[in-house]
């Protein structure tokens, strides 16, 4: 299986490495760090230490970009005519549950913001969107526990 994780606005470090280290367990080819999402390496050249401490060296066995806001759309419309599936894992008037999810051979998953979710321009861009149940108080559940979930849903 294919699959591409893209982070939206995600702003935790620690959230980022954590989700570098499900990924590469998951067998992700690619994250995409998208805005202001931090990357492992800052802007002068230096190891991000929170993402090093939760990714324990997943930075290095997982393929990563950083790119702009107005740059992913592009990037998906690729992916798209790839063949992979875009899925917003949100939650939508039309967002389909987790658990009746088929999940295509091809697929980019896009984790959003830990507040706004995934923006606006990238649920326009995706093929669909779907939602993890939530039985409890709480609308959502943490991003890096989202994506834990979602990649490894057969």
């Amino acid at each position: 299986m294919n699959k591409v994780v893209v982070l939206d606005n995600v702003r935790s470090a620690q959230n980022v490495g954590a989700i570098f280290r499900t990924s590469d367990g998951a067998g992700v080819e690619k994250i995409y760090l998208v805005g202001y999402t931090p990357s492992p390496i800052d802007r002068f050249g230096r190891v991000q230490a929170a993402i090093a401490k939760t990714s324990l060296g997943a930075t290095s066995s997982v393929l990563w970009a950083c790119i702009d806001d107005n740059e992913i759309a592009n990037v998906l419309t690729t992916y798209k005519q790839r063949g992979y599936t875009i899925v917003a894992v949100e939650q939508t008037k039309v967002s389909v549950s987790l658990d009746s999810f088929e999940v295509p051979d091809k697929v980019v998953y896009i984790f959003g913001n830990e507040i706004d979710g995934v923006s606006r321009a990238l649920l326009e861009v995706s093929d669909m969107a779907i939602e993890i149940p939530m039985l409890g108080m709480k609308e959502s559940l943490n991003v890096s526990v989202t994506t834990g979930i979602v990649l490894f849903k057969k």
